[in-house]
């Protein structure tokens, strides 16, 4: 287990929460005062009133709720949004309305869901050739599966 350190921002921030013992995501909750009326087709940055500091080599990453996308079409825009060891700003989430109607983000609704991911640093080493594999330069939709 890893510590992550978080702080409220806002006395009406709800912390993220584990909804089953075996859950990969935190669900994040919305911290708005006021309804947020995300029309049609379009985003907005919803606020969680909360900001994270975690350990180096670690990310936490933002994730649709699968079931705010399968009732209401609502996703997370740059899924999997990453946040960074050293970004100390309050965590917002893009939301995005897919569907033909608007969607009202109300006070504390579950919007997102966050992940603690470890990554690791790369040593880049540029060569003139790369060495051959079986798939070689197949790209999207190589296998016609």
């Amino acid at each position: 287990m890893i510590r992550i350190l978080i702080k409220k921002l806002n006395e009406n921030a709800k912390l993220p929460q584990k909804m089953t013992e075996h859950s990969a995501g935190y669900d994040v909750y919305s911290c708005n005062d006021e309804d947020i009326l995300l029309k049609s087709k379009s985003l907005e940055l919803i606020p969680t009133g909360f900001s994270v500091a975690i350990p180096k080599n670690y990310e936490i990453q933002i994730r649709p709720r699968s079931g705010l996308v399968l009732k209401h079409q609502i996703g997370v825009l740059n899924s999997p949004g990453t946040i960074d060891a050293d970004y100390r700003g309050e965590v917002k989430i893009i939301l995005y309305n897919y569907s033909d109607r608007d969607f009202v983000v109300t006070k504390h609704m579950r919007i997102a869901q966050m992940v603690i991911s470890k990554h690791f640093n790369a040593d880049f080493h540029e060569v003139n050739m790369l060495p051959k594999s079986n798939r070689d330069k197949g790209g999207f939709g190589h296998t016609n599966l």
